[in-house]
C-alpha cells in the first residue's frame, strides 16, 4: 500500500496540513489530516487534484511551430488549418503513436492527469482504409499506457466540408466516415482502450459544419450514455455560415435541436451572445476552453461574465498542443479576460474570492464532468491522481487559496512538479520517468517529416 504525505493538500472540503495518504489498486484508500509522515515512502509540499485536459488532438503536437510565418494575404484559423492539413498528409500509423506519446508526456509534466483525446485522424495516407479502422485507435491507446495518462477517447464523426453536406476537401480525406463505417470505429475503439485501467469512451460529432442534422440526431439516437463533445462557434465565419444556412446561430441552433445536458462538451463556444451564454449555462453542458490555441489561432475571447454569472461548467483543454501546460491555461484565459474587459479578477465572481481558486476549482469540476471520469478530488475512492508542487519560494507563507494565486500567477514556471497517476509517480522534479524513450523517437521523427 503505497503511503504519501503532504504538508498542505486541497481536498473538497478546503485546504488540510499534515495529510497522510494511502493508495491502493490506484485509489485513495483512507486519508489523515494532521497527522505525521510516518511510513510514508514520498514527502511533497502541496498536493492538489489532477486537473483533465479535456479536448486534445494529439497529433498536431508534431507541428508546433510550423504554422507562425506569415502567407501572402491576412492569416486566419483557415489558413492554418491549410498548413494542419499539409503536415497530416504525410504522417503514418507509427507517427501517430509516436507523436501521442509526446504530447501525453507533456500534459503529465505540465499537471495534466487525464486527456479527452477528439480523435479524428483516422484513415490512412491518402484516405485508404487501414484493415482494422480503428488502427489510429489502437495507437492513441498504446500511447496512453506507455506514459500513464487517464485518457477518455473520443472518435469524431466526420462526414462534409461545411454547411448543407458540402463536399470535403482533399485535407479531410483522412477523417472521413459514413455512419455504418463509423459504427465500426467505435467498436474498434472500444476494444483498443478495454486494457486501460479507467479508459472511457465518447463520441465526437466533428462540428456542425461537418455533420449534417440528421446524421447528428443518428449518432445521439446511437450512442445514447458517455460523453457528447463537438466543435462550436470557435470563428466568426462559422457563425455566419450557420446563419446563413439554418437562419441560427450555432450554439442557438444546438440547444433548439438537441436535447443538450451534462454529457455534452460544447468547445470553444467562443461567439455566443448573452443569451447563449446564458441558456448554454442553464443546459449543464460543460464550456470546452482551450485559451493558448484560441489565442494561437485568433479565435477570438469566451463570453465568461455571462456563462459564469448563470452558473455555467467550464474546463480547459490543449487542443493543438502548441503549448502544454494546465497553469499555462487557466492563466491565459483570465488573462484573456482581462485584456478583453480591461478588468482583473474576472473569472472570480464574488467579491473576496481568489481568482486561482476559481480557476483551479472550475477546470476540476467541469474536466471531471466532461470526461465522464470520477477525479479532480482527493477523497477517499477516488483516483490518486496527484499534482505536488515544490516548496518554492514564491509560495513560502501563503495561506489557503493564496497557495493557488501563487501558483497559478506567479510560481507555476519554477515550480518542481511531480506527479502521481493511480498512484504511481509518472512525472519527478518536472520529468516523465520515460521522458528520454519518448523524447528520442520524437525527435527521430521530425528529423525525417523535415526532410521530405
Amino acid at each position: 500500500m503505497p503511503r504519501f504525505f503532504f504538508d498542505h493538500a486541497l481536498l473538497p472540503e478546503g485546504w488540510a496540513d499534515n495529510v497522510r495518504i494511502d493508495v491502493t489498486d490506484g485509489t485513495i484508500a483512507a486519508i489523515a489530516c494532521d497527522t505525521t509522515s510516518e511510513g510514508a515512502a514520498f514527502r511533497g509540499a502541496m498536493a492538489l487534484p489532477g486537473l483533465a485536459s479535456l479536448h486534445s488532438h494529439t497529433f498536431q503536437r508534431g507541428m508546433a511551430g510550423l504554422a507562425e510565418t506569415r502567407g501572402p494575404g491576412a492569416d486566419s484559423f483557415w489558413s492554418w488549418r491549410q498548413v494542419m492539413y499539409r503536415f497530416l498528409g504525410a504522417l503514418d500509423a507509427d507517427d501517430v503513436e509516436t507523436i501521442a506519446a509526446m504530447a501525453f508526456m507533456e500534459m503529465l509534466e505540465g499537471g495534466f492527469t487525464s486527456v479527452g483525446e477528439f480523435h479524428y485522424l483516422h484513415h490512412a495516407i491518402g484516405g485508404a482504409r487501414y484493415a482494422d479502422i480503428a488502427e489510429h485507435c489502437v495507437r492513441v491507446a498504446a500511447a496512453a499506457e506507455e506514459t500513464g495518462i487517464g485518457l477518455t477517447l473520443l472518435p469524431v464523426f466526420y462526414a462534409h466540408g461545411g454547411f448543407g453536406a458540402q463536399p470535403p476537401v482533399e485535407g479531410q480525406k483522412r477523417f472521413l466516415n459514413n455512419l455504418d463505417s463509423f459504427a465500426r470505429l467505435m467498436e474498434g475503439a472500444a476494444r483498443a482502450i478495454a486494457p486501460l485501467p479507467d479508459a472511457m469512451l465518447g463520441i465526437a460529432p466533428h462540428s456542425l459544419r461537418a455533420v449534417t442534422p440528421g446524421e447528428l440526431a443518428a449518432l445521439l439516437d446511437t450512442w445514447r450514455t458517455g460523453p457528447v463533445h463537438i466543435h462550436i462557434a470557435e470563428q466568426v465565419k462559422e457563425v455566419e455560415d450557420c446563419l446563413a444556412f439554418t437562419g441560427q446561430r450555432p450554439v442557438e441552433w444546438l440547444l433548439a435541436n438537441a436535447q443538450v445536458d451534462a454529457r455534452w462538451c460544447l468547445i470553444h463556444a467562443t461567439h455566443m451572445t448573452d443569451s447563449e451564454a446564458a441558456a448554454l449555462a442553464r443546459s449543464g453542458a460543460v464550456a470546452g476552453l482551450c485559451p493558448i490555441t484560441e489565442a494561437n489561432l485568433g479565435d477570438g475571447i469566451f463570453n465568461a461574465p455571462a456563462f459564469l454569472d448563470h452558473g455555467g461548467a467550464w474546463g480547459v483543454g490543449t487542443d493543438s498542443n502548441v503549448e502544454i501546460n494546465a497553469a499555462g491555461e487557466l492563466r491565459m484565459f483570465e488573462y484573456s479576460q482581462r485584456l478583453g474587459l480591461r478588468a482583473r479578477n474576472v473569472v472570480s465572481r464574488k467579491e473576496g474570492q481568489s481568482t486561482g481558486g476559481a480557476l483551479y476549482r472550475g477546470a476540476l469540476a467541469g474536466g471531471a464532468r466532461a470526461l465522464a471520469r470520477d477525479e479532480g478530488r482527493i477523497a477517499v475512492g477516488a483516483p490518486a491522481d496527484l499534482v505536488v508542487i515544490g516548496d518554492e519560494d514564491r509560495l513560502a507563507g501563503m495561506k489557503g487559496d493564496q497557495r493557488l494565486d501563487a501558483y497559478l500567477f506567479a510560481a507555476a514556471a519554477r515550480s518542481a512538479l511531480h506527479v502521481i497517476r493511480r498512484g504511481k509517480i509518472v512525472v519527478a522534479e518536472g520529468r516523465h520517468v520515460a521522458r528520454e524513450r519518448i523524447t528520442a523517437r520524437f525527435i527521430q521523427l521530425l528529423g525525417r517529416l523535415q526532410s521530405l
